[in-house]
């Protein structure tokens, strides 16, 4: 406790901010319960706790989003995360957290050459034809300007804002002790795993800061969909491209935001949402290396209903394992079957106790209510809503990873609904995750796997030998140790020393009250100053043991509210 209140110290100005914003939005509570107002007090920095009469009338939720939205942008990034995450927010606050947008008006070019030249080593204007020095688009973290190289190929420049680096790591380092201050002040808030959730929206911040990053995932991208003629990736320009800009071929395309203007041009909508989910189901189920945010904006229209991708700032990632962790699972949900959901659900709960017995009936009741439904009648997104409440039921969080995922496919699912009424993912969802079981038994796959398990028992074996000869090397030399750790054990050390100390106080109090009776009977016996000396004992005893008696009975209370 001691260490993160120093380290909050550092930014104090920042919080005594964020800890007002929080109490004009009615959560001050919030900030008292996490330790933040003492802190502050402390520090000589007042905390104004001012009725919000207006902001206690609306729900916790739209007061959480509300106090976000004024904190800027990289607590409105937070928000964000925190909409993904569906096994640990309630439907409500994730209905708030997805209402949060960046609000942020351009930077001025001028205040964005310094930069720029750095990073090129010369003007910009010497690289590029016909920059657009207002800015086509602006997020918190960079805004985009369009520009011609000197052959006139048409691009865009997406340049990070002046200093914005520094104000974000100021922050996470904020976000990551206050983070740990709520998990050990507020027990309840522990099953929402704050410090996770603010070492995950770390991860993704710091990755989307560097464009060095997102370089590599559009090259990976484009990579993966090179053998597609229904895909288009804008090409990166890589000699040109640095920590603080982007430089990006300009496809000129209709925007997927824009249903009127796709109308107009004639294209097929029900194809274009086939097609578009197709895409991204590839690239969570057959690449393992997904698009995060595939929401209207980041989408595009060319002719021939080919589809423009950009902006891959936030990207998710499935190991092999995992991948196959989700394809059972999805697996279960089509043919609504009870023990692989079961069973994954027990991997992601890790070492974490779960009531099997509960958790199995709770599976159970799922698929009763999806039993029999057709594939068309059922939505991908209240199925992943209510399948998510059993997690939170639980207290199971859902890999960083994977929260990702589950939220991709909720947002595909509303943008192909856009395009297309009738529009089902599961209908797509289907063939991919038999084709992917199929491949698991493939004569070439089965193959690999085997030479991969006989590799491993051949591993196996060949360090028994030598794990053995270590281990009787060092119980020659007597520095053999076996390590015990017993849950609890610390805990049930500590309840039997107090248990003792009250044992031991109780007899001695015990023998106090004897020996102060026996020495109160005595008539006769030694006196100092003329005031005989054994009643004065006895009745000292007498004090002594009543003191005892009190200390007692407040170890036993306090230990039971304990």
């Amino acid at each position: 406790m001691l260490r993160q209140t120093l380290g909050i110290m550092r930014e104090l100005p920042r919080l005594h901010e964020i800890a007002a914003v929080f109490i004009r939005h009615g959560l001050g509570d919030f900030v008292q319960r996490i330790g933040v107002a003492g802190v502050l007090e402390r520090a000589g920095q007042i905390v104004h706790w001012g009725a919000a009469a207006e902001a206690v009338k609306l729900d916790t939720a739209q007061r959480m989003r509300m106090a976000l939205e004024e904190l800027g942008p990289t607590f409105v990034k937070l928000g964000q995360v925190m909409a993904t995450r569906v096994d640990l927010f309630p439907p409500r606050w994730i209905a708030e957290f997805e209402k949060l947008h960046a609000h942020v008006p351009s930077v001025p070019f001028e205040e964005l050459l310094p930069d720029l030249e750095r990073a090129l080593g010369r003007s910009p204007f010497e690289v590029f034809r016909d920059i657009d020095t207002k800015a086509q688009a602006a997020a918190s973290i960079a805004q985009v300007h369009r520009a011609k190289l000197q052959d006139g190929t048409p691009v865009v420049l997406k340049v990070r804002r002046p200093g914005v680096r520094e104000k974000i790591e100021a922050d996470l380092r904020l976000l990551r002790r206050v983070s740990e201050l709520i998990e050990s002040e507020i027990p309840e808030a522990r099953r929402y795993r704050p410090a996770e959730i603010a070492a995950q929206f770390a991860r993704s911040l710091e990755r989307e800061v560097d464009f060095g990053t997102e370089t590599r995932n559009i090259e990976r991208f484009a990579k993966n969909f090179a053998g597609d003629p229904h895909i288009v990736i804008p090409r990166i320009y890589p000699e040109w491209t640095s920590d603080v800009l982007l430089v990006q071929e300009h496809v000129e395309g209709i925007p997927a935001t824009d249903l009127p203007a796709v109308e107009k041009s004639g294209l097929d909508r029900k194809l274009l949402a086939a097609r578009g989910v197709d895409a991204f189901l590839k690239m969570i189920l057959s690449d393992g290396f997904f698009h995060a945010d595939p929401h209207p904006g980041n989408v595009f229209y060319l002719p021939d209903h080919r589809i423009v991708i950009i902006d891959f700032g936030m990207v998710g990632r499935l190991s092999p394992q995992r991948r196959q962790q989700v394809i059972d699972l999805l697996a279960g949900l089509a043919r609504m079957a009870e023990d692989p959901m079961l069973d994954v659900l027990l991997d992601w709960a890790g070492d974490a106790y779960v009531d099997e017995v509960k958790l199995a009936a709770d599976v159970n009741e799922f698929v009763f209510d999806y039993e029999g439904m057709a594939l068309k009648d059922i939505r991908i997104g209240p199925l992943i809503r209510q399948f998510a409440g059993i997690m939170r039921e639980h207290s199971i969080v859902l890999p960083s990873d994977l929260s990702l995922m589950f939220k991709a496919l909720i947002t595909l699912e509303g943008l192909g609904r856009q395009y297309d009424p009738d529009f089902h993912i599961i209908d797509h969802l289907a063939p991919l995750v038999k084709n992917a079981l199929a491949e698991r038994y493939r004569p070439g796959e089965l193959a690999r796997r085997g030479r991969s398990a006989l590799s491993d028992v051949f591993n196996l074996v060949s360090s028994v030998p030598r794990d053995f000869a270590r281990l009787l090397r060092e119980a020659r030399r007597g520095k053999t140790r076996v390590d015990l750790d017993l849950k609890r054990l610390d805990s049930f050390g500590r309840q039997l020393d107090r248990t003792l100390d009250r044992v031991t106080v109780g007899i001695m109090t015990a023998s106090l009250v004897i020996g102060s009776a026996i020495v109160l009977t005595v008539r006769e016996g030694p006196e100092l100053l003329g005031i005989p000396v054994l009643p004065a004992i006895g009745l000292a005893g007498y004090i002594l043991a009543f003191v005892n008696s009190l200390w007692i009975v407040y170890g036993i209370w306090r230990s039971g509210r304990e």
